[in-house]
């Protein structure tokens, strides 16, 4: 199973998270009751009125939450919401993979306030996110997702917009998206996009939870078999679209898969030393394969593209190879949704001509594959050719794998 998070259009937030969930099918009153036992962990603070309904957004039925709180407190330290949590998740029985969840998700939100403020994390002090319903939005997430068994599936989140415009908040007026809200996602692969909205899409709880339930962020939704869509309901409303997320919940290709990088470029002034140096040094900078195909071009001049697969996040590194290697005045890169066989790599020990060798074999189901550098190695040492030297190796693999 795939649940693949959309926020492609209106962001997301704590709320908006936790109403898709409930808009799938998580049970309101397991969720209703397990975060109302987080008022005694939370001094002065008190859950008035808490319930699920369904509103129309923008031409969208969507699910929203209602809440009513009875509190005074406009400033506590991260501390505090983060023990409330931990004492909840504890008091509730929750599961321990939605117990961490819940507990890395106020983690991230406490370290990005600590190292945009320049403070210990013990001293960070939240505002906005001082009130009761930061914790009923991650801990009544945790037991949506429990609910709802999605830590057993595969969680893949498009890429998240964030708006556009300033942010007021306690410490004045920044250029949305909030420093925090950066934080939380730099370096965790997610892409996100500012849009034509003047307003704060995406907002620091949403972004603490989803960084720490995705999987991966794909700019394709995977090949799937849809089961169902749940909508959650943000609070504010837009003229020119629904402020809804969206949840996909289905069935997904046995095949692992994940989104690469395409990078290509056209040389036609480039010795075939160069080529072979090209593949050797992309390939050593963290490219996944390197492809040189033999082209004809304009004027009918012979020349070669160079395809290079890589992670999005080595793209610029790549990218920077290619020039500097080849003196090229252009690169096209393009996303790519691949389908993967699982595989793994192995050491095994065998024994030929009556010396042990320790060599790496890449298995892929009932196939595998010796790592070239390791017959080649052996090949030298015994003096043999490398066909030989690998038909020997295959043999004694064959007998362990049996």
């Amino acid at each position: 199973m795939v649940l693949v998070i959309d926020p492609q259009i209106a962001g997301i937030s704590g709320d908006m998270l936790l109403c898709g969930l409930v808009d799938l099918g998580a049970k309101k009153s397991k969720i209703i009751s397990g975060v109302k036992a987080s008022e005694k962990f939370l001094h002065h603070s008190k859950i008035t009125k808490i319930d699920f309904k369904k509103i129309d957004k923008h031409g969208v039925n969507a699910t929203s939450l209602v809440l009513k709180l009875d509190e005074h407190h406009h400033d506590r330290k991260g501390t505090e919401i983060q023990d409330c949590i931990v004492k909840t998740a504890q008091k509730i029985g929750l599961s321990e993979r939605a117990t961490k969840f819940a507990k890395d998700s106020i983690e991230t939100l406490i370290s990005a306030e600590s190292k945009i403020h320049g403070v210990p994390k013990n001293s960070v002090h939240f505002h906005e996110a001082a009130s009761i319903d930061t914790v009923i939005d991650i801990v009544g997430t945790a037991i949506a997702l429990d609910d709802l068994r999605c830590f057993d599936h595969q969680i893949i989140t498009m890429p998240i917009a964030v708006g556009n415009g300033t942010v007021s908040f306690s410490h004045g007026m920044v250029s949305n998206p909030a420093g925090a809200v950066l934080e939380i996602f730099a370096k965790s692969g997610v892409i996100i996009s500012g849009n034509n909205a003047k307003s704060e899409l995406t907002t620091p709880t949403g972004a603490c939870m989803l960084v720490n339930m995705a999987d991966r962020c794909a700019q394709h939704y995977p090949l799937m078999k849809i089961d169902s869509v749940g909508y959650g309901a943000g609070q504010k409303n837009f003229e020119g679209f629904s402020n809804v997320l969206k949840l996909v919940l289905g069935g997904q290709s046995q095949l692992e898969s994940d989104t690469v990088s395409v990078l290509e470029t056209n040389v036609d002034d480039v010795s075939g030393e160069v080529l072979a140096h090209v593949i050797d040094k992309t390939m050593s900078s963290g490219a996944k394969d390197v492809s040189i195909v033999p082209t004809m071009t304009k004027k009918g001049r012979p020349s070669h593209m160079i395809s290079v697969i890589c992670s999005p996040k080595d793209v610029d590194k790549l990218a920077n190879v290619l020039i500097s290697e080849t003196g090229t005045l252009g690169i096209r890169i393009r996303s790519s949704e691949r389908f993967i066989v699982p595989r793994k790599i192995i050491p095994i020990k065998v024994k030929i001509q009556n010396k042990d060798f320790t060599v790496r074999c890449k298995i892929a189901g009932k196939s595998f594959k010796v790592e070239y550098d390791d017959i080649k190695k052996v090949s030298e040492k015994l003096a043999l050719t490398f066909k030989q030297t690998e038909e020997l190796i295959k043999a004694e693999v064959r007998k362990q794998l049996k």
